[in-house]
């Protein structure tokens, strides 16, 4: 799916000419950004909208962490699509409790989905891409409790929530599509998506789980190591239409190179559930703490350059690396600004299938029996691992606010009709949610003073625990 987007990046080119390197500054107090997001595609429309996000850092010990933040998003197209976010973090109101509620809304008219088994099912370019959509609506909310057991290990507790509304995609290219049937319908007509779920259900779940934080800063990380493990406990006497368990593990480590100038970053996750859980579940990347779910195995915070939900199973695997070059820093009206470039290889694939995804006249009835079928179900590959490269350009303030430009190019044509995917984005991948953005301005309350960066700031990961 092509988009347009209208980007104002001359701060990139501009700041640098005119400002002079210096030490990074210690930040107190509020600072906020807003910033507009413009978008363009055929089956969306033109999308319009912000966000908008408010970082308290309190004193300056608390630099490069703030105490607290609050996030809002709001976004719509001339189709009918809509998103809205609302996400606070708290690291002071409950002692020795790091706190995070987050709910959100989307209203998606043109969600992609292109089957189960990665390359077990076929994507063919030739056929319309509206045969790879679906309509969903989903609320979403959650409330996550993170403290502190000894040293850089942390316990943490939560309670998720989600509702599913699932629906044929509408558009006017029926005739064009085979049989007159999108993928999404072939998928309940041949049962791989069981009767009770084609109009959706809902998740409501317990996560509980260990993490180890090393990290000298969350935004923009430079050496350290995140990891974590958890399990997720949806039983059906709390909601849920069908239950499960999910356990989910992830190392991710940041490797200096050079001091405060070249890193190299990488991650590492698996997934899988205990018990079916409703196919709707399956393209998420749960989070636990700061944040919410990541949508999609494929697309910016997974698999750069890979469509968004190619990748579903009942486990599945993800990896990421990548170079993280920090070229020039400076500081302007007493904030720190730092402009970065980075280089990555990313990659993921189906352990497990959700499903048996095979068709066989012999054994279907019609209209498989008569031959009235695609012919590129019966076409599917042998999974492997999903792979893509690409690079990027950052421009970094107080290393918090991240505006991110990547472009990422998929190995396989089975992952992307496009070959590749430009994304505009806020934040390095792998270290928090991250949303598509535009146009980002920022707004000082507060300057800072100078200090020595590196003094101790790896070991003031969550300063509101000490």
């Amino acid at each position: 799916m092509k988009k347009i987007y209208i980007l104002l990046l001359a701060m990139a080119v501009v700041m640098p000419a005119t400002a002079q390197e210096t030490e990074e500054s210690a930040i107190d107090g509020f600072t906020f950004g807003v910033f507009p997001k413009i978008a363009f595609d055929r089956y969306n429309g033109l999308e319009l909208g912000g966000w908008g996000a408010v970082y308290d850092f309190g004193n300056r010990g608390n630099y490069p962490n703030p105490r607290q933040q609050i996030f809002v998003e709001a976004s719509g197209s001339t189709k009918g699509s809509q998103h809205y976010v609302l996400s606070y973090d708290n690291r002071f109101l409950i002692p020795g409790i790091r706190f995070t509620f987050s709910a959100s809304y989307s209203d998606d008219k043109a969600l992609g989905f292109y089957g189960f088994g990665g390359y077990k099912s076929c994507y063919d370019a030739g056929l319309p891409e509206s045969y790879y959509m679906m309509s969903r609506k989903s609320p979403y909310g959650k409330l996550d409790f993170t403290g502190r057991i000894t040293g850089n290990l942390y316990w943490k507790f939560g309670y998720h929530f989600r509702y599913f509304i699932l629906d044929e995609y509408s558009h006017d290219e029926l005739a064009e599509m085979p049989y007159g049937k999108s993928l999404f319908a072939w998928y309940k007509a041949l049962g791989f998506i069981e009767a009770d779920e084609c109009s959706g259900g809902m998740t409501s779940a317990w996560r509980a789980g260990l993490m180890f934080d090393s990290r000298d800063a969350e935004g923009d990380p430079s050496r350290g190591i995140w990891a974590e493990a958890f399990m997720e406990w949806a039983p059906k006497w709390m909601g849920t239409n069908k239950a499960y368990g999910r356990y989910y593990a992830v190392m991710r480590q940041y490797v200096p190179i050079v001091r405060n100038k070249l890193t190299f970053a990488y991650r590492a996750s698996v997934q899988g559930f205990i018990g079916k859980p409703g196919f709707y579940a399956l393209p998420c990347e749960p989070v636990l703490g700061p944040g919410w779910d990541h949508e999609g195995f494929g697309g910016y915070n997974t698999i750069r350059g890979v469509m968004r939900n190619r990748i579903q199973g009942q486990a599945t695997c993800c990896f990421n690396t990548e170079i993280r070059w920090k070229f020039y820093n400076t500081t302007l009206l007493g904030q720190n600004l730092s402009f970065g470039a980075n280089l990555f290889f990313d990659g993921g694939r189906v352990l497990k299938d959700y499903t048996d995804i095979s068709v066989n006249a012999s054994t279907w009835s019609w209209p498989v029996a008569e031959g009235l079928f695609p012919e590129h179900l019966t076409k599917g590959g042998v999974e492997k691992f999903h792979l893509s490269g690409g690079a990027g350009l950052k421009v970094i303030l107080n290393r918090n606010f991240v505006i991110s430009l990547d472009y990422g190019r998929a190995f396989n044509r089975q992952d992307n009709r496009n070959g590749g995917t430009l994304y505009f984005n806020s934040g390095f991948i792998f270290r928090q949610k991250q949303k598509q953005l535009l146009n980002e301005k920022v707004f000082p309350i507060r300057p800072g003073r100078s200090f020595a960066p590196d003094a101790g700031m790896h070991q003031r990961v969550f300063p509101a625990y000490r």
